[in-house]
């Protein structure tokens, strides 16, 4: 989960996670929970909410099932192909998470110590990774604030990259980039900058794609685009896209084999793999190429405008599918939040709203009626406006 790590982090987030509502049941004879979304249709919490769907399930029916440690499932070796042709990379390799696909990435790509990462300082690999960088890899994080607090720039990267032999020292062997990072989108243009320098001083760079999607769903630039302009990208089936479990890391050849080497150190090794790719791949086709996440695009710009038509001030701009709502500067507890987005039978847990693409309209609707309670005051509207 990509949680805010700013001044705001505190009155934000909720660290006591909300009980969702108990409607996970399937009501209609002949429906499984693959049928619907169930709660995560009215689940605000993070995209890795959405629930894989009937059609996942009947690609998982009709996999094959043979070992990927041998590399010889179909079912695998043909959805990595695909990524790596989407991605206009010449190799693909199947992790099981996010976390998975970032750490094999920088195992990978790292040779002995000494050797840094240069990163954004609220980044998923930083923040939410358990610390592997320096446990798995024994590298120095560099952490960087954009100066622009929206996304890492040249201007930041040269200021705090080392490049010396001084023994003193810890050189930057590579540049972490994140995209999308608190739902907003890192310019095109700016990746194939830091590139293009980090390329002319020997640094690699990857890329933490686990929401490109999203970035490319915005109109940002193509997969390809972003993709190319890095060594490395992992992407995640098991976000937006709503497949049950996977990660899907891309590079070149050379890369891939090793990463693959890597990742049965890491205990990645997986068997009868078509279970969890076939179903990765209907998310694929489905949800992404299917074009369902320009919708949720939608419905998070519809969430702002209310929250701003009733005076209300937003954390970061609505670019992708996530709505970060200021509530500090109102003087909202996030307890009162959560606690009157629960009686609409809503589930959040703090400021950040994930505007999922199986969140429904009633969802949307009801939220609406919360933030006029708490904006408006508009009195049992949020369950018992305060006086």
């Amino acid at each position: 989960m990509y949680a805010h790590a700013n001044a705001h982090s505190n009155s934000n987030t909720n660290t006591n996670t909300p009980k969702p509502p108990n409607d996970t049941t399937p009501s209609s004879p002949g429906q499984t929970a693959w049928s619907t979304p169930g709660r995560a249709a009215r689940d605000f919490r993070s995209d890795t909410i959405t629930t894989p769907t009937a059609s996942m399930l009947s690609a998982i029916t009709h996999t094959t099932l043979l070992d990927d440690c041998y590399v010889e499932d179909p079912t695998t070796n043909e959805l990595e192909a695909l990524c790596a042709r989407l991605t206009a990379h010449e190799s693909a390799l199947f992790v099981l998470s996010g976390t998975m696909g970032n750490q094999v990435a920088l195992r990978t790509h790292l040779g002995a110590p000494p050797h840094a990462v240069l990163l954004d300082a609220r980044s998923h690999i930083m923040v939410h990774e358990a610390g592997g960088l320096a446990s798995l890899s024994g590298a120095l994080a560099q952490t960087v604030l954009p100066a622009n607090s929206h996304h890492l720039t040249l201007p930041d990267i040269t200021r705090h990259a080392v490049l010396t032999d001084d023994i003193h020292s810890c050189p930057t062997r590579i540049i972490c980039l994140e995209n999308t990072l608190h739902g907003t989108v890192m310019p095109l243009a700016e990746v194939q900058r830091i590139t293009a320098w980090a390329h002319a001083h020997g640094i690699l760079v990857h890329l933490d794609g686990a929401r490109l999607w999203e970035a490319v769903a915005s109109g940002a630039g193509t997969l390809a685009e972003y993709a190319s302009a890095v060594d490395s990208v992992s992407l995640c089936f098991s976000k937006g896209l709503g497949a049950p479990i996977g990660s899907m890391l891309v590079g070149n050849k050379a890369f891939i084999k090793r990463a693959r080497w890597i990742r049965k150190c890491f205990g990645g090794g997986t068997r009868m793999s078509g279970v969890l790719t076939a179903a990765a791949r209907s998310a694929i086709e489905d949800t992404f190429l299917g074009g369902r996440l320009e919708g949720s695009h939608r419905n998070a710009r519809r969430v702002a405008e209310v929250w701003r038509g009733l005076g209300g001030k937003l954390v970061y701009p609505v670019e992708t599918n996530m709505v970060w709502l200021d509530l500090e500067a109102h003087g909202i507890a996030v307890e009162r939040f959560v606690e009157a987005a629960g009686r609409r039978g809503l589930v959040v847990m703090g400021g950040r709203l994930v505007v999922h693409y199986q969140i429904c309209e009633d969802a949307l609707v009801q939220l609406e009626g919360v933030l006029r309670g708490l904006l408006a005051g508009e009195e049992g509207v949020d369950g018992g406006a305060e006086a």
